[in-house]
């Protein structure tokens, strides 16, 4: 058990049973959510209990063992080395309202998307509140830069990772840790229905943001094998679920790839399909993954599927493409890591 991973009156617990004060734990979670790297840091601690914790409860930072920057537009690109070997990414972006860090939820990911470099070879494991936790105190701690605003976009399917994500919320969201408000979260799906149905019963006002990219199930079947668990009439009746219960308008992704979801007719049927539904539309200029065939639309074609969303009523941005010169995709600087024999 990592104590990172709890919450301050979990801590508190752990602490009475050593008969340490009940203060000792908003010191040791203070502590701990500054990104200190061992207890001989926490000095408003006694000696003999920092011993006592560094022998029981190791905090286990992550080591970097890649750090790219973008000569472009200042994105950083991180490939940390968790306490078992394995590796995750981490990516600081640097916009005009704060710092945002995307990160990672599992190592690997088992959903099998064919645009994705993350699913290459599949689930290894779920990650744990605390190794979410790190991705983005460590990150602010070496690049820095305060980070304001968090994405659950990173490698692995956040809601297949369910209860270890709520809890790294819970940590993260913390006014004694780095008390990041819900709504600098924007949490991504690939459409697991269930999880959807889950998340809107606890009312979080964190950002849902649906991994949609296809506006019929034929071709969505074809690119996310998701979709035969849970078609698109299914996922987006739990979309108009979710924004009844939680108020808070659906964030669509959209990978825009020639020759298959990017047609004036794929972007009138998404219209059909979404009306009555408060939503955003981000389309996103595909990235290069060797090992897939799927290629990027043309310029030209996404601002006229942007064009006709807006026209429908739809609003629709195309994301700026940022980190393309360090791998910054999901998952392309672990896979390049692994095929370097590491």
């Amino acid at each position: 058990m990592n104590l990172k991973s709890l919450t301050q009156p979990e801590l508190a617990q752990i602490l009475k049973q050593r008969n340490q004060p009940a203060f000792r734990a908003k010191q040791i979670f203070t502590w701990l959510h500054k990104g200190v790297r061992g207890y001989d840091e926490m000095t408003n601690l006694p000696k003999g209990l920092r011993e006592e914790l560094a022998k029981d409860y190791p905090i286990c930072p992550p080591e970097v063992i890649r750090r790219q920057e973008s000569q472009r537009d200042g994105t950083v690109k991180y490939l940390w080395k968790l306490s078992d070997g394995n590796c995750v990414e981490t990516v600081l972006m640097r916009y005009h309202y704060g710092n945002t860090v995307c990160i990672s939820t599992e190592v690997g990911c088992r959903m099998g998307c064919a645009f994705c470099a993350s699913t290459l070879g599949g689930l290894v494991r779920r990650l744990e509140p605390f190794e979410m936790l790190d991705q983005v105190l460590f990150t602010q701690v070496d690049s820095g830069l305060p980070i304001s605003h968090i994405v659950l976009m990173g490698i692995g399917e956040p809601l297949d990772n369910f209860d270890n994500v709520m809890r790294f919320l819970e940590l993260v969201n913390s006014p004694e840790g780095m008390n990041i408000s819900m709504r600098h979260i924007s949490l991504s799906t690939c459409g697991l229905v269930p999880k959807i149905d889950e998340l809107a019963r606890r009312k979080l006002q964190l950002t849902l943001s649906v991994s949609l990219h296809a506006p019929n199930d034929a071709v969505r079947d074809r690119i996310m094998p998701v979709n035969k668990a849970y078609p698109i009439e299914e996922l987006l009746a739990a979309c108009r679920r979710y924004y009844q219960a939680t108020n808070r308008r659906i964030s669509f992704e959209y990978a825009m790839i020639r020759d298959a979801n990017d047609s004036q007719a794929d972007a009138k049927e998404l219209l059909r399909r979404l009306k009555g539904l408060p939503a955003h539309f981000n389309l996103i200029p595909l990235n290069h993954v060797e090992e897939s065939p799927l290629k990027p639309s043309t310029r030209a074609a996404v601002a006229a599927f942007q064009k006709t969303l807006e026209d429908g009523g739809v609003t629709a941005t195309v994301r700026r493409t940022l980190g393309g010169d360090i791998d910054a995709s999901c998952g392309q600087l672990r896979r390049k890591y692994q095929k370097e024999g590491n």
